[in-house]
């Protein structure tokens, strides 16, 4: 038998993608070597942040890293041995930050979260899931006034986009968030970014909606994968194969060798994000709590507090550093005094990155029955529904919901 569309990728774009061809009536087939959102989709932090506009080369930023990389345990880094092979990646990223092309990708993204803003409501009432979302907005905290004017420029350009916010100081910080160390003088709320209970369940949750429309799951590893007469061919690791009519390539930081067999060099590097999930009485977090000069957020999830973050560009192959989730912890309880830190369960996870912070979502070069999938780095949940439905369109052959071109896999 031939399988008319494989998804590869089990992670939170797969199953939306899955999920939009199911209910439009398509026979679908997800394969994945761990499971539904067993790996990087279950660990993040669980925010719909479709304010988080800004590419990651944003304006500014990139002063800081030159000191950042002198700490290793910082909010971006680079292991020793590693920088040599990331150097044409880092050479893409350097250009994305040029006003012409950074414009261009903070347009991009803020039509791509518009989207995203509506799919993900429109998908869970479809799922009957809406008890997931989470409508609490975020609080961004600064530790010094520097840090404050530092984010103005972002916040302006988020304004211009059309997001909403407010700065907050004193009383009304306090009454935001009690608990905060005395030398948090500001903050910034945003009330239209959203949470979930659990990234996990949620994905889960999407899932079964996929499945009850006729989705089906194939564990396994795959080896190779390439064109055959009638389709696709993919071979997995303990010599099955299959033949698939079409194909979504959604592996996440897996999809570069992929992609590489149907024409596509897409420069995918990965992000290794790191998080530790505390007890629930850790400390009465209210909404998600992010310091974004020191590169990690404090969420409050059903399953617990998770304290998480940063930028660690080290590849697929290299052993955790969880020296790294122990430095933002050791941040988090000086930011929140009355944190306690005793039960945390910590985890590392590769997110999917690309140098101007945009994912290719698309036709692959030589076979138009291969859509590309993938690169959201940090932002794979928020944009999970949004990439589903894009995807959807390509399949059915219908105008997409927003204008490709700067998520073109042919981009590079």
């Amino acid at each position: 038998m031939v399988e008319d569309i494989v998804v590869l990728g089990g992670g939170i774009i797969g199953v939306n993608v899955a999920a939009h061809l199911a209910e439009a009536g398509q026979r679908v087939l997800v394969i994945d070597r761990s499971g539904i959102c067993e790996e990087t989709s279950s660990g993040n932090a669980g925010a719909l942040a479709f304010a988080d506009v800004l590419p990651l080369s944003q304006k500014g930023m990139l002063r800081q890293v030159p000191g950042w990389l002198l700490d290793p345990l910082g909010p971006f880094a680079i292991p020793p041995g590693y920088a040599a092979r990331i150097a044409p990646w880092l050479v893409r990223f350097l250009i994305a930050s040029r006003p012409k092309h950074y414009d261009s990708a903070l347009a991009a993204q803020a039509a791509l979260m518009k989207l995203s803003a509506k799919s993900w409501p429109d998908l869970l009432k479809r799922a009957g899931s809406m008890d997931m979302l989470r409508e609490e907005g975020s609080l961004e905290l600064y530790t010094d006034e520097a840090a404050f004017k530092a984010s103005l420029p972002g916040w302006k350009a988020r304004e211009q986009c059309g997001i909403s916010f407010s700065h907050v100081e004193g009383a009304e910080l306090e009454a935001l968030q009690p608990g905060l160390a005395a030398f948090i003088k500001r903050g910034t709320y945003v009330p239209g970014w959203y949470t979930v209970a659990d990234p996990r369940l949620i994905g889960q949750r999407v899932w079964a909606h996929a499945e009850a429309h006729g989705a089906r799951f194939l564990p396994g590893e795959i080896t190779s994968i390439g064109s055959a007469e009638s389709g696709k061919r993919i071979v997995f690791s303990d010599g099955r194969s299959l033949i698939c009519r079409r194909l979504v390539i959604a592996a996440g930081a897996y999809s570069r060798k992929f992609a590489k067999r149907f024409g596509d060099l897409v420069p995918l590097e990965t992000e290794r994000g790191y998080n530790t999930t505390l007890p629930l009485d850790a400390f009465p977090v209210r909404k998600q709590l992010i310091f974004g000069a020191h590169g990690f957020i404090v969420s409050p999830l059903a399953t617990g507090i998770r304290v998480g973050g940063a930028v660690e560009l080290g590849g697929l192959r290299r052993p955790p550093n969880f020296a790294r989730a122990s430095a933002m912890l050791d941040k988090a309880q000086r930011f929140l005094p009355g944190l306690k830190r005793e039960g945390g369960r910590q985890w590392m996870g590769y997110r999917p990155s690309l140098p101007d912070s945009l994912p290719v979502i698309g036709r692959s070069r030589r076979d138009r029955d291969v859509i590309l999938a993938f690169g959201h780095g940090h932002l794979g949940l928020t944009q999970g529904a949004a990439t589903g439905r894009i995807v959807r369109s390509l399949m059915l052959d219908e105008a997409p919901p927003l204008d490709l071109t700067p998520f073109s896999p042919q981009r590079f």
